[in-house]
């Protein structure tokens, strides 16, 4: 027996509803193993059903069917997701099938997921009480419990319909502290190229999901690399193995890069951790003499250019590529606090909490210790200092006079000369 104490009122609903209507329903995927892993459950609720598509959108208002794969979905916040038991035909292109049968047993269904642990059900049999039986056709209690990632049957089959999944191998087992089976990680190996041929968009979901979820993404990231599968999914980042690092931790640029995540707390959207994992890109390009002079521009290119190409949204990756790109700033107490002042109007268009928490994350990877966090906590308060002093031009970036002003006391005519008198006249201000 499994028990399910707190599912969530839309869950609960969602399964009897399906069950009073004659239908065999059951929790399973992720949200099965995560209860086994004592985990708490984030996002879509997945259930399967051996009703077709049309009878359970026929149950449920508001209820959306908008492929040929059988999946419904119902509600928000959580989302259920509920799939018709099927078997699939052949995938022609690495991600879908090329026919669905519907009508076929539960078991059969859990035999089309990718890994044991992912294809396990839970059948209710007391909803009220949250209590029902395990369906685990495939093992997978028993490799949860011996921490090993294993293939549903041949694991060279399971990955030639969807490469995504080897990205997803090194996900889980990252994030569970799994080994991976010997020939599960055989066909990874032996498939690593054809990852190339899924979409940046599902690449980019399944890094972010990494970054996002697992207290330590280098696990996951590491594992990317052992296989084969960095250097064709981001070969930007895999380009920093073996690139010398001069710092009291032992370890070269990719290993910095890495302790510098785990070293970023975990958040949606990951958003520092994006931005630690790209910081130093540009060292693999800029290595002379043991320096990296300008590394964080070369950095802030790459990264841009790699968050293009996988298609992140801008407003995810402008933050990312700015604190990536103005990283490497020195405070030194002897700056006066025109200097302070300048810093904050010269970085205006940075995020500076995702920059500070970038610079502390890079710190904590480098082994600086606590004279480095004392000399930011000082930074930090002087700019607060500041800003609370001078709101007005530190934070709405206004003088006191502005381009008409010019035009009616000075006869200036409008065009580029204001904006560069302006601009002398803001230095002045500053100091």
């Amino acid at each position: 027996e499994l028990v399910f104490p707190d599912l969530p009122e839309r869950v609960r609903h969602v399964l009897a509803t399906l069950a009073q209507a004659g239908q065999e329903v059951a929790l399973v995927g992720g949200v099965v193993r995560d209860r086994l892993l004592g985990l708490e459950h984030r996002g879509e609720w997945d259930a399967a059903t051996a009703a077709r598509p049309e009878e359970i959108v026929a149950l449920f208002d508001g209820a959306t069917w908008e492929n040929r794969f059988g999946t419904v979905t119902i509600g928000a916040n959580p989302a259920v997701e509920v799939t018709s038991y099927r078997e699939e035909g052949a995938y022609r292109d690495r991600r879908r099938p090329s026919d669905v049968r519907f009508g076929v047993t539960l078991t059969e269904d859990l035999a089309r997921r990718d890994f044991t642990i992912n294809a396990m059900a839970w059948l209710p049999t007391d909803l009220d009480a949250g209590r029902g039986s395990l369906v685990d056709p495939f093992g997978g209690r028993d490799d949860l419990e011996a921490r090993v990632l294993r293939a549903v049957g041949e694991p060279r089959e399971r990955f030639a319909e969807d490469a995504l999944r080897l990205i997803r191998a090194a996900r889980f087992a990252g994030r569970f502290e799994l080994s991976i089976d010997p020939p599960t990680e055989q066909a990874i190996r032996e498939l690593a190229l054809t990852v190339a041929s899924v979409s940046a968009e599902r690449v980019r979901d399944e890094l972010l999901r990494i970054l996002a979820d697992d207290p330590a993404p280098s696990r996951a990231i590491g594992l990317l690399e052992r296989l084969g599968l960095l250097a064709v999914v981001l070969p930007e980042l895999a380009a920093l193995r073996g690139v010398p690092q001069a710092k009291p931790v032992r370890g070269d640029a990719l290993d910095h890069s890495l302790r510098a995540v785990d070293a970023s707390p975990p958040a949606h959207p990951p958003v520092l951790r994006l931005a630690a994992l790209l910081h130093d890109l540009g060292k693999a390009e800029t290595l002379r003499d043991g320096h990296f002079i300008g590394h964080e521009k070369v950095s802030s290119r790459l990264a841009s250019e790699l968050l293009h190409r996988l298609r992140v949204p801008r407003v995810l990756a402008e933050p990312v590529v700015g604190a990536v790109r103005h990283h490497m700033y020195e405070y030194s107490p002897a700056w006066t606090d025109a200097a302070v002042r300048r810093f904050v109007r010269r970085l205006d268009e940075v995020d500076r909490d995702l920059l500070f928490a970038l610079r502390r994350a890079d710190n904590a990877a480098s082994g600086v210790g606590p004279a480095g966090e004392a000399n930011q906590a000082e930074f930090e308060a002087r700019i607060a200092e500041q800003v609370a002093a001078e709101p007005g031009l530190l934070v709405e970036r206004r003088l006191a006079i502005d381009g008409h002003d010019l035009q009616r006391e000075l006869g200036m005519v409008p065009g580029p000369e204001i904006g560069a008198v302006l601009d002398r006249l803001t230095e002045l201000v500053l100091d």
